[in-house]
């Protein structure tokens, strides 16, 4: 299994205002994003089946495929 360090990001705020995201590595226009706290975690119950398809393909592609992930304001995009 791949292990990365999600960086604190903004201490504060509520669920559902940040997002986990995983930008390609080859295509600039391609990422995948995720909901999370704003420490990055990803309630896996409150995804559908083929979010968590993606969520744990990124995840398993870090490094190759995608970039580390980055905990963003999901309000920003």
């Amino acid at each position: 299994m791949n292990t990365y360090s999600i960086p604190p990001y903004a201490a504060s705020g509520g669920a559902g205002c940040y997002e986990l995201r995983f930008q390609s590595l080859f295509n600039e226009g391609r990422a995948l994003a995720f909901p999370c706290d704003a420490m990055g975690h990803v309630d896996l119950d409150a995804l559908s089946a083929r979010a968590m398809e993606n969520y744990l393909y990124a995840r398993a592609v870090v490094g190759r495929e995608y970039a580390t992930p980055l905990v963003v304001n999901s309000s920003s995009h």
